[in-house]
Parts: C-alpha cells; structure tokens; sequence
C-alpha cells in the first residue's frame, strides 16, 4: 500500500479504533500505527506461567497493542456522562450523552450486545446513598455495561476483521515524532527512519502513550495543562462482602473529601468477582497495579481502586513523572507491586507471606511481594486511604477490617490534557487528539465516544478540502 494517506492514527486502542472504523466506513485512506502486538500475540509472561514476576516487556502485553489497554480491561462501558473523562467540556452533555449511546452500539454491533447492563433499582440506590452520607462519601449511581476481560477480546478481534483489509494496519510500529510544515501537519516519522505521509493525524496513544504524548506536545509547542495526579492502591476483599452493592450497582462509584488533608478520594474500576493484575510502564520502567473481571471465570474476591487526586499549582509541571516516581519506591522494596494487610499497615509492620496466608483473604495475585506501603506511600496519601477505608464501611461492611489486602502502586498516567477546541483540533492545522493519553478521557467508553468525534472532524476538513477543489 502506498505510504501516503488521507489519515494516520497512532494508537490502536478504543479512541483509535472508533475513529478508524468511522475514517474506513466513508472510504478515507487510512494507516493505523500501535508499537503494540496484534491481539492474539498480546500474551503476558506472568499469565502464561513463562515467568514468576512480571518480564518487564518492552512492549507491555497489558497495556499495548490492539485493543490497548481496553484489551485487558474488564470491559466495563459507563454510560452515565459523570464519569469517564472530560469530553464533556469539549463537546457538551447532550451531544455527549449521543454519543455514548452510538458507541454503545457500535460495541453491541461487534459483540457485546450480550453484555449485561447493570442500573441500580431506584429504592435500593436510595438508600445506599443516605447511608454513604452519614460517613461523607458521595456515591453516585451510574449504567454500566459489563462486557468482561474475556468478551471484550472477542470484539475487538471482530473489530480487526472488519478493518484489516480497508485499513494500513502497522503494529509492532512505534512513531518517533510527528512532522509538520508551517503550522501543517504532514505525517509521522516512525522509529525506523521511515516517513509516513498525509494531510490528516490523529494522536491516540491511550494511558501508556500518555509520557510520549507528553514530550510530542512539547517538541510541537502545544499548549498543555496538568490534570490531578491519580495515585493509590488496589483494594482486595471477599466477594460476598460487597455481593449486595455489586448484584445492582456492578461498579460502587464513590467520592470522598478526605477529613484531614481534604483531598478527593474515590473508588475506581471495581471487578467483582475479579483479579488483581501488575501492568508494566516501559515508558517509565515501573510495575503498577490494576484489576480484571471475567465474564465466564468467577473467583472468590472483589477488588477495587482506592485512588487520591492531587492537582499541583506552579511551578510543578511533571504530574506523571511524580506518579512514576512513587510506584518506583514500591517496585525497589519489592521488586514488583508490594501487597500489605490492612491490619499490619495500622500496626506498623510490614506484611509477611505467612501472616497473608492466616488471613481470610487469599491474594489473587500470587506473585505480589508482601511489603509495607507506608515506605512508598507519602504520609498524606496513607492517611486519605485508611479516612476512605473507614468511611466505606458504612456501605460495605468488614472492608476496613484487617484481614483486607492492599496493592500498590496504583497510577493512572492520563495526568496530562492537550489544549484542543470543540472539533478535538491541536494548535497545528490537521492534528487531532483523542482518548486518554490526551486528557480527554478516562475510560473505555468514552474514549471511544472522542474516537468519533475527531474522526467525524478529519471527515469534515476533508470534505470541505474536496468541495474546494
């Protein structure tokens, strides 16, 4: 095919992907560029048994490739505007609340439309909340549509069937930089030396490619602002523990003003039924923590984040650099993600492999070093998480018990937002950006959801272009 395209996309994860379908459905020539796997290549070492602990894989299986990190997600689509990222801002919420509908059925249409769509009875959700806000926790309802870690590799791979012979598909291909010609963009150069041509690129490189993303933009003069930094642990507990919350709710989404330092504290990605997986950084060269559930494989706990937003003033300007520096302090006492009894870190001692082995909660993951988080953790971190714990147990009973298991570090590298307009435009002429390595989202579903809009916004520009000539 030839090297010159109307569009290329850098990324191949949600974002990357809806606005490739969209590009390829009104005939536009589109490359797709991911320094990821293929989607049946996306294997990890720690999953497959070829290693004990992670591998630290150039390209992380988990978090690159087809699918990006979506692939290895639990495939949970919210459908309520209030979460998910900022889209919003750029697009408003009745536009945003169509096109979280029409993203939802383009998953259906490749798949998912078997996937259970959790809502919470309105009595039941009721209640819930007037017991949240006795301890200060704000928990706000929301439609979600659980697909599962194991579905959601089906779509996606649905997905590839539909575009692999309408699209350039590149991976294994990792973009140096981005070329532009008075204040044009003209095309990607690739880690090879290869140049890659078009009028039109659309920069979608998802959480792992938010470091990159970072330094593109500074190379390119784009404006940028800081968003909060997202740092914190991955919380395991026995399933039947939040059972009655996650039969309805699916996903507890709760928000907390923590009493002591008054930071946000919230609950994130909840995998009922799930496991707690290690993801890598190459980027950063840190080990950090997340969670998967499946839709035909159950175990016997519940995990969620316990995450604590801190937005800095001048004259700091490297959110994401502060996030990887606290996950290198765990990964140097431990090698890897450091687990801890919630018992022990109130006691002060570091958890030990037998005193885990006593307790009622059996790790999911195994390969996780007992440790202790107060020594990679800042002090006012520690102390939002155990304020957050104690005030969720007034909806979830025993969670701040010390037979709890906490991973850490968790970090959510999306902490950098790209200046675009309404259209998802950059400063330079034909740049588009969207998904969550550029600020626009945080989430699967709307990262999609942005997918659409800057691909509709390419189709615009070169309709326009067309008429004129």
């Amino acid at each position: 095919m030839s090297d010159v395209y109307d569009v290329i996309v850098v990324g191949a994860g949600p974002a990357g992907l809806f606005g490739t379908l969209k590009l390829a459905e009104a005939g536009v020539r589109v490359a797709l560029v991911d320094k990821g796997k293929p989607l049946e290549e996306r294997k990890c070492p720690l999953k497959t048994g070829e290693a004990r602990v992670c591998a630290h894989c150039n390209s992380c299986s988990l978090m690159c490739g087809w699918g990006g990190a979506g692939a290895f997600s639990d495939g949970k689509l919210t459908l309520t505007p209030h979460f998910g990222g900022n889209l919003e801002n750029y697009v408003g919420k009745e536009r945003l609340l169509s096109l979280l509908d029409e993203a939802d059925s383009i998953w259906k249409e490749y798949g998912a439309d078997s996937a259970p769509l959790y809502e919470p009875d309105p009595e039941f959700a009721s209640k819930v909340i007037k017991k949240a806000r006795t301890a200060g926790l704000q928990v706000i309802p929301a439609r979600i549509r659980h697909i599962g870690t194991d579905r959601t590799i089906e779509v996606l791979r649905n997905i590839y069937y539909k575009l692999r012979d309408k699209v350039h598909i590149l991976m294994n291909t990792e973009v140096k930089r981005i070329m532009v010609e008075d204040g044009r963009v003209k095309g990607v150069e690739l880690a090879s030396g290869e140049m890659l041509n078009s009028k039109y690129v659309l920069l979608a490189p998802g959480r792992e490619g938010a470091p990159w993303m970072e330094r593109t933009s500074k190379e390119l003069g784009l404006s940028v602002d800081s968003l909060p930094v997202d740092v914190g642990v991955r919380v395991e507990i026995p399933a039947e523990l939040a059972e009655e919350l996650t039969e309805q709710f699916y996903e507890v989404k709760a928000i907390y003003n923590s009493p002591t330092f008054d930071d946000q504290v919230r609950t994130f990605c909840m995998c009922p039924h799930g496991e707690v997986v290690t993801e890598f950084q190459s980027d950063g060269g840190v080990v950090t923590v997340n969670g998967h559930s499946y839709r035909d494989k159950k175990t016997d706990n519940t995990n969620f984040a316990i995450l604590v937003s801190t937005e800095f003033t001048e004259p700091f300007h490297d959110p994401n650099g502060y996030g990887v520096h606290i996950a290198r302090l765990a990964n140097m006492l431990g090698g890897t993600v450091l687990v801890q009894r919630l018992g022990d870190l109130k006691l002060g001692r570091r958890s030990t492999r037998s005193r885990i082995e006593r307790g009622l909660v059996k790790p999911t993951l195994a390969e996780a070093e007992p440790g202790d988080l107060s020594f990679a953790l800042p002090y006012r971190h520690l102390k939002d998480i155990l304020e957050m714990l104690e005030a969720l147990e007034s909806i979830i009973p025993h969670v701040n018990d010390k037979y709890t298991l906490l991973y850490g570090i968790e970090v959510k590298f999306y902490s950098l937002k790209l200046s675009l307009n309404e259209r998802l435009e950059t400063s330079v002429k034909g740049l588009y950006a969207a998904g969550d390595g550029a600020g626009v989202t945080r989430g699967v579903i709307q990262a999609s959801a942005s997918g659409l809009v800057s691909a509709r916004s390419i189709m615009e520009d070169i309709h326009k272009m067309n008429s004129r000539i």
